[in-house]
């Protein structure tokens, strides 16, 4: 009904206003970071749920640049995708689609391969896009305890009870 479209359309124009006043504050990174330190105090390597909104893949691989760019900026030699992955808890082909994006990496004899110099990182690092986002988080001083999985004991857990 006009009513319920009405109001809908009402409700929508609230929600744009309340949430425009959030925006490019540095949340969605905060928050795309923390997820993040979170997968490497687990040992795990993540990717967001696919597939993604436009926004959300603007602020992942905003994330993923300025991430690997800092990496690379500090970076004594070479270091490959797997490593980096082992690093930033971040897919491999999530860091070959960022490094490809950036256009620092080349497909040779069968493997990524990072071709890029100090002025190249620089030069991104300074890009708006890809600098220091406004919020960061402190991972020395973040505490994680991963809670006990509930559930069914196992074989092996009745075995020794």
């Amino acid at each position: 009904t006009w009513a319920t479209l009405g109001a809908g359309i009402q409700m929508k124009q609230w929600y744009q206003r309340r949430v425009r006043a959030y925006q490019r504050k540095g949340y969605g990174k905060f928050l795309i970071q923390f997820s993040y330190e979170l997968s490497k105090r687990d040992g795990q390597v993540g990717t967001p749920e696919k597939p993604l909104s436009d926004l959300g893949k603007l602020s992942y691989r905003s994330y993923w640049a300025w991430i690997l760019l800092d990496i690379l900026k500090d970076l004594q030699g070479t270091v490959s995708i797997k490593e980096l992955s082992n690093l930033t808890s971040i897919t491999e082909d999530d860091i070959i689609s960022t490094l490809q994006m950036l256009n620092i990496v080349k497909y040779w004899k069968g493997q990524h391969i990072i071709c890029v110099t100090p002025k190249q990182v620089e030069e991104h690092l300074k890009s708006e896009n890809y600098r220091k986002p406004l919020l960061t988080v402190q991972h020395e001083s973040l505490k994680w305890a991963q809670k006990a999985k509930r559930g069914r004991p196992s074989k092996k857990q009745k075995a020794n009870d």
